[in-house]
């Protein structure tokens, strides 16, 4: 799709509202031109706001007087080309034309702008967000809240990242490398992410700061033997000051990577929440996306975390998987339910540019699409009806059905690092590679945020760790500025 601008300067916002309705293309954007080659959007700024629309058969054009608000005229712009091409398409998107991660935060930012009552019109009329998933973010925000009121100036969460899996999923960008290729890396990286644990908390307990969450991503964090794991784990508790610690969570993530000897090291070590993900119990689904494991395994997995103490287990999901249906996944949200999980996240299939699935050739339609949003349909429906509460939420690009990725908990059982993180409340100290540290200033009435990023290997890790350990010193002048 080739977009042209001409006299001004949203090109930016207009490719993310082309890139909605045309997912699987690339969108070729031309700002010095002679003629529009078609298929084409063609927006242009004088005295009025101009946009002409020429795909195949279909050609329409809308236009406006321009506003002397340069924020005014992105508005319309953007509007213009949104309702034009819901006419192209013939449907109108679940978000309308939002493109960013935080709807939620939009909202909240919005209501304390102008009140929640001018807040959600403006959603509802101005970006043509759905009535259905307004009041989903009304009820998100509402439960977040709590969770948010919860930081101080001076709190931080630590993120800790193993970036081994047993294999790739098909869906996934991540980056991580499979256990079969990188199993030599794991012993020298769990020493050295050790050590960079030991001088974070150093600098966070120089500067006073207190310690609000702890996460283990991936990766996936089991991937690791119990004795490494237990090393790990004790570095943290060891290092950093827990009294304050609200929630230490670890992502076992992949039921195959799970034992007894690894749990009760997670339980020796104060861990309280754990996820265990079967994406789907539909074994045939699980194949197709490459998770070498089975649903028994998941249902194994679950009742020996249980037998283990675990009394905070999320479970994810994903709505839209290649070949899974309706009724399939309405299968797998069921036995999820019906295992008492404290913690159901239910993720739309996001088609990753780098992930194997887009590689190899799939593509987002709106066959997926409606079938994606009866799912998520059928999620709200059952959770809600089962106490289950909305507590996070989140988007991405290039999602199935441009839907979204919800946080469902039983009350009480709410993750506080998801909210953290999402919202940007505080400061993330991150650990391993692939890590981003986030510094956010405290008492900050801005977004303004900060970035120290970790190498995303976990060969640069091994081979540029005194490089990474010198970055670390940005943190100590963040907060003595």
């Amino acid at each position: 799709m080739n977009l042209y601008v001409k006299n001004h300067t949203f090109w930016f916002e207009l490719e993310n509202v082309t890139q909605l309705f045309f997912p699987n293309e690339k969108i070729n954007v031309f700002r010095e031109f002679d003629e529009a080659e078609e298929p084409y959007i063609l927006s242009e700024m004088s005295d009025k706001l101009t946009i002409k629309v020429k795909i195949g058969d279909f050609s329409a054009c809308k236009s406006v007087d321009a506003s002397s608000e340069t924020e005014n005229n992105e508005l319309l712009v953007c509007q213009m080309l949104y309702k034009i091409l819901c006419e192209f398409a013939g449907m109108e998107q679940p978000w309308g034309m939002l493109t960013g991660v935080r709807p939620v935060k939009l909202l909240r930012k919005l209501s304390q702008k102008y009140g929640e009552e001018v807040a959600k019109n403006k959603l509802l009329k101005d970006y043509f967000v759905s009535q259905e998933k307004l009041n989903l973010a009304e009820q998100t925000e509402m439960n977040e809240k709590k969770i948010l009121d919860l930081s101080r100036p001076e709190s931080f969460s630590l993120y800790v990242g193993i970036p081994f899996c047993p294999s790739r999923c098909s869906y996934c960008s991540f980056v991580m490398s499979s256990v079969e290729r990188a199993n030599e890396l794991i012993e020298p990286y769990v020493k050295l992410l050790c050590d960079e644990i030991k001088a974070t908390a150093e600098i966070a307990n120089s500067l006073g700061l207190r310690l609000e969450t702890v996460y283990f991503g991936g990766g996936t964090p089991t991937t690791l033997n119990a004795e490494q794991l237990n090393r790990v784990l004790g570095t943290v508790n060891s290092s950093f000051d827990m009294s304050t610690c609200r929630e230490f969570t670890v992502e076992g993530g992949r039921p195959d990577t799970i034992d007894s000897d690894k749990l009760y090291s997670l339980r020796e070590n104060k861990v309280d929440r754990i996820s265990i993900n079967p994406q789907t119990i539909n074994d045939n689904v699980l194949r197709e996306i490459g998770r070498k494991h089975t649903a028994q395994q998941f249902f194994d997995a679950f009742a020996l975390a249980r037998k283990c103490g675990f009394k905070n287990i999320n479970a994810d999901l994903i709505a839209g998987l290649p070949t899974d249906t309706f009724e399939s996944f309405a299968k797998s949200l069921d036995a999820i339910k019906a295992l008492n999980a404290e913690c159901i996240t239910v993720h739309t299939l996001c088609m990753k540019r780098a992930s194997t699935l887009t590689t190899n050739g799939a593509v987002l339609n709106r066959d997926d699409a409606s079938t994606a949003r009866k799912m998520l349909e059928y999620t709200k429906e059952q959770l809600l009806n089962d106490d289950y509460i909305p507590y996070y939420l989140y988007r991405q690009s290039r999602m199935v059905g441009n839907l979204e990725n919800v946080g469902w908990s039983k009350k009480g059982f709410e993750s506080l690092y998801n909210v953290y993180v999402m919202d940007e409340t505080h400061t993330i100290l991150a650990c391993g590679s692939g890590g981003v540290t986030k510094l956010r200033r405290a008492g900050a009435e801005t977004d303004y945020l900060e970035r120290i990023f970790n190498f995303k290997y976990p060969y640069e890790y091994l081979n540029r760790f005194d490089e990474l350990i010198k970055k670390k010193e940005a943190i100590s002048k963040f907060y003595c500025k």
